[in-house]
Formats: C-alpha cells, structure tokens, sequence
C-alpha cells in the first residue's frame, strides 16, 4: 500500500528533523514544501508532503506515524 502524510510545523529547525527523521524512515519527499504565515498564532508555518510503499492493506485505522 501506499501511505501519505503530511508534515507540518512552525519555521523552525524541528521542521528540518521532523522531514530528515521521515526521509531516514523511508519516506520519500512528494512534491514542493510549503511556506505560509500563520496569522492566528503569528508565526511562519512549513509543510511537506512524504509518500511511503509499505506491505499490508490501507485501513483508516493505519497509524502512518507507525512506518
């Protein structure tokens, strides 16, 4: 099956290592990042798609975090 996720953060380093921790998974990158302003919290917002092929059957129990 394939998996999707979303990853998403304020501007900071602990973007780069949520996205390099996935890459390090086996997750691969899925398009252009994202960079928008958060007006509500005031803050830069990053984002990142990752796509993985994993064994097994997609339920939408399946706990992506878990790949």
């Amino acid at each position: 099956m394939k998996l999707y996720r979303l990853l998403t953060a304020d501007d900071t380093s602990a973007f780069c290592h949520k996205v390099t921790d996935a890459l390090n998974k086996g997750w691969e990158l899925h398009g252009d990042p994202t960079y928008a302003f958060d007006a509500g919290n005031g803050v830069m917002r990053c984002g990142q798609a990752v796509i993985k092929e994993v064994e097994g059957t997609y339920t939408p129990d399946t706990k992506l975090g878990a790949h």
